[in-house]
């Protein structure tokens, strides 16, 4: 069956809060009342009408045929078992809070993509903006759960305080990557800069590339990781270059010391 598709007429006059269009909350709903659900973050009035054009299908399956960099929330709270799929780029919040489903762009997405995600899966194509997985000013974790997948580059402090899940990143990464680690584990293909895993409690740091690690971090050898292999088969689906550097003879660094911290930061050896 189709997908329920949005189709952009005209690049917004102005950021457009998309939290609203999730399937089910579409749901029972006509395409006369969807193209009154007000989107604009201003006072001047911008409806789903005025920025697209729609086609019904199977609201399980909602689809966005152009992307705007002023596409904020898209995907924020998703449910398990939908899809949503934005051909183009999107704006902030990416999959703010989904609990699950599935999530795919095309392009690059801006910061605090999957903020907060607690099970959806998430694939970036393009680049992804600061803060990825990152919790909003005033929270204490970042994401709890899910996959993210980024297949450029992305921002400074990816990971900050990233509570359980894993985010891969085929791309560079900006600075401090993995900032406040509270658990969770991180892919990271590209170049690494800064404080990579400052203040790190439980979490995995794994790098292709071996940045020059902080003194708070012990060098506790190379080694064969049986779990590492067993966890590599898990990531090949989405990323065999991840699986791969998983699958090989590791150096293993322990930390952040600086806080006491029990985490690690995996490295060819």
């Amino acid at each position: 069956m189709k997908p329920f598709t949005f189709t952009l007429r005209q690049e917004p006059p102005q950021r457009v809060d998309l939290s609203a269009l999730t399937p089910d909350r579409l749901a029972g709903k006509s395409l006369a009342d969807i193209e009154k659900i007000e989107i604009g973050t201003t006072r001047a009035s911008t409806k789903v009408g005025d920025v697209f054009k729609l086609a019904e299908g199977d609201l399980k399956n909602v689809r966005y045929e152009g992307g705007s960099a002023r596409f904020d929330l898209i995907g924020a709270k998703l449910l398990p078992d939908f899809a949503i799929h934005v051909e183009g780029d999107v704006g902030l919040q990416l999959g703010r809070l989904a609990k699950g489903g599935t999530i795919t762009v095309s392009g690059s997405a801006g910061a605090y993509a999957a903020s907060g995600n607690e099970g959806a899966h998430i694939e970036i194509k393009g680049d992804a903006g600061e803060l990825l997985a990152a919790p909003l000013a005033g929270e204490l974790a970042g994401m709890s759960g899910g996959r993210v997948v980024v297949r450029g580059k992305a921002g400074a402090r990816a990971g900050d305080r990233l509570r359980r899940g894993i985010l891969i990143i085929e791309g560079d990464a900006g600075e401090d990557l993995g900032s406040r680690l509270i658990a969770g584990t991180i892919v990271a293909l590209g170049k690494t800069t800064g404080r990579v895993g400052y203040l790190n409690k439980r979490g995995s740091l794994v790098l292709a590339k071996r940045p020059e690690i902080g003194p708070t971090y012990i060098d506790c050898g190379a080694h064969v990781l049986t779990f590492a292999r067993l966890f590599a088969r898990g990531l090949k689906a989405d990323s065999e270059a991840a699986a791969a550097v998983l699958s090989a003879k590791l150096q293993r660094y322990g930390g952040d010391t600086a806080v006491y911290g029990k985490g690690e930061i995996l490295t060819p050896a």
